[in-house]
């Protein structure tokens, strides 16, 4: 009876270890033969450079987050500027929406489901000791009214134990990027010391919550913005590293909300010392993103621009099989 059990057991096992590997044609370690796509894709460095680049408005210099939504692009500032900003494909500002009844702290990303807008206002580089971590929901219905009705969602960190100051840009507990799916929000902080983003999970409803640990991602790099392709499974985030070179890091082909279970590919893009901050797409292929002006002279002096990229050559196998 044992045998016949331990055999049962690894017909089973063989079964699926020989359907399952890296199912996407571009990876290294392709496996034809897999059904089930087991997470182990490797992939070949890659560079993108945009399709254009545009300056920005003055208005916009500490541009932080990005979505399209209602036919505009909308960023905002992380330096207390209550305006959110309605953009064209070229950078015009076409729109203004100044929430009047709250306050910017630190806003550091937009998101969206289908009946409300959300701004993360938990940037905490400065001690990583903010107690008042918060994203703000908004109604897409009375949006573009003078009164737009919004909630407060509340949150900590479920491991992070000690709240005093810590030196500038030295917490784990810093957050810019976040999406939101379903019932959930789901964060991507930056690690600053380690260059790697743990990824929380909090619900969508206001009230005070504590963001659950999920998973650890090493983006070697920091991750400034996020957007979401639900009905595809595609998350992309963006960001820089400590040595100011942009990157995108792409989570696709995964399982339920495990966003770490399938396909991992970090892309490089030429674009030297840019400070990404957001990232927007209308259909999973096309991106724009932005960057926050950035200068240190007399070496560096980067204006805030938006930028046009194609992910077809990565995406099209993919979102179209």
């Amino acid at each position: 009876m044992n045998r016949f059990i331990l055999f049962v057991f690894f017909s089973c096992f063989s079964a699926y270890t020989q359907n399952s590997g890296c199912t996407d044609s571009l990876a290294k370690n392709y496996n034809s033969a897999a059904i089930e796509n087991d997470g182990s894709c490797t992939y070949e460095n890659l560079k993108i450079k945009p399709e254009y680049s545009i300056k920005l408005s003055d208005s916009i210099k500490e541009t932080s987050g990005l979505i399209a939504f209602n036919n505009l692009l909308w960023t905002h500032n992380d330096d207390h500027d209550k305006t959110i900003y309605g953009l064209d494909s070229l950078g015009k500002i076409k729109k203004k929406i100044v929430l009047e009844q709250v306050t910017n702290h630190d806003w550091e990303e937009i998101s969206q489901d289908s009946l409300h807008l959300y701004i993360g206002d938990f940037g905490n580089n400065y001690t990583g000791s903010r107690t008042d971590l918060h994203i703000l929901k908004i109604d897409k219905n009375s949006f573009f009214t003078q009164n737009p009705i919004i909630e407060t969602i509340s949150f900590s960190y479920s491991d992070q134990t000690d709240l005093s100051s810590q030196k500038p840009n030295t917490t784990n507990f810093d957050c810019e990027a976040f999406i939101v799916s379903r019932d959930s929000i789901y964060l991507f902080t930056k690690q600053w010391t380690s260059s790697k983003t743990n990824i929380y999970v909090l619900p969508k409803q206001s009230g005070n919550h504590i963001a659950q640990l999920k998973g650890t991602i090493d983006t070697k790099g920091l991750v400034t913005g996020a957007v979401y392709v639900e009905d595809k499974k595609l998350v992309v985030l963006c960001g820089y590293s400590k040595v100011g070179k942009s990157f995108l890091y792409l989570l696709y082909d995964f399982k339920n909300s495990d966003f770490t279970s399938g396909n991992q590919r970090r892309i490089d893009l030429k674009l030297p010392f840019h400070q990404i901050e957001g990232i927007t797409t209308k259909d999973g292929i096309h991106y724009f993103i932005t960057n926050e002006s950035l200068v240190r002279k007399p070496i560096i002096n980067t204006p805030q621009q938006m930028h046009y990229l194609d992910l077809g050559s990565v995406l099209n196998s993919y979102l179209h099989k």
